[in-house]
């Protein structure tokens, strides 16, 4: 999938010759001990030029003050949002998140009726997304503290948001197996938790986490895991009936358990890596 920002206007194919950026590059150095502007009279498609030029060879940090010039210089026009998204973009590849989505949350809120907006929330839903999730998921040992899940549910919303408004979007297909990924990674968490509950003996912490998993997460693969987690717990418990109601809905959603017969999966390979 591309990351990049789409066109928003006709960007002409002419390129400023390499000698400008090596220029360029050495007037900004300087620029933070003069008053000087080194873009001063360039024309946006030249700062459009050389910031496109800083971003596509990995100095996101250089582009980012000339897309900051370009907003103000093209100010109304196309070019300008452009600027903003492609600045949301190297601010995101400079592990900015907090400015990236402050600048993406300005352009949905200046620009709503923008063809770049489907591609602003995309991009939110990225800034905020950790391909990794599914390892705190995976590894029990380690914690998914709540800035990480809160992180992956903004996440969601973002995506969540793009697919409702926008599902005839390019970008809607990935955004829905990333939320898909958000979903079974929190559940699978959930699940991980409980299960390390029920192995030290806290029951009743067992069985609130999965109640949790099952409540809050519908339809993935953890909600089979966290069923005969409960069963188990309240069997340990001694509430018959709950255990056995438990049973009896794990048998019915999941005709095919093998957790009855065989006891917990083992972890033996990583459902969550989806890329």
């Amino acid at each position: 999938m591309d990351f990049k920002p789409k066109m928003l206007f006709a960007y002409p194919k002419s390129k400023v010759p390499a000698i400008a950026s090596v220029a360029l590059a050495a007037l900004l150095a300087g620029c933070s001990s003069t008053d000087v502007d080194p873009t001063a009279g360039w024309s946006p498609n030249k700062i459009y030029s050389e910031a496109r030029d800083e971003a596509s060879s990995g100095s996101f940090d250089k582009a980012i003050p000339l897309y900051e010039k370009l907003e103000g210089r093209a100010a109304g026009t196309a070019m300008a949002q452009q600027a903003q998204l492609e600045k949301a973009y190297s601010q995101y590849k400079s592990g900015e998140k907090a400015q990236a989505i402050a600048t993406l949350d300005r352009f949905v809120k200046l620009h709503p009726a923008s063809e770049g907006v489907d591609y602003a929330l995309y991009l939110k839903g990225l800034v905020n997304f950790n391909e990794n999730l599914g390892l705190f998921s995976w590894v029990s040992k380690q914690d998914l503290s709540e800035r990480d899940q809160k992180a992956a549910k903004d996440s969601f919303e973002s995506f969540r948001e793009l697919t409702t408004r926008f599902p005839e979007s390019k970008y809607t297909p990935d955004a829905e197996k990333r939320m898909r990924y958000i979903v079974n990674s929190l559940a699978q968490y959930e699940v991980h938790v409980a299960r390390y509950y029920y192995e030290r003996g806290a029951y009743v912490a067992a069985i609130n986490r999965a109640q949790s998993a099952i409540a809050d997460y519908k339809e993935v693969p953890a909600q089979e895991d966290a069923l005969y987690i409960l069963m188990l717990s309240y069997e340990r418990l001694n509430m018959a009936d709950m255990a056995a109601d438990t049973k009896r809905v794990l048998e019915a959603s999941y005709p095919n358990t093998r957790l009855l017969a065989n006891g917990f999966r083992k972890e033996d390979r990583p459902w969550w890596k989806m890329w």
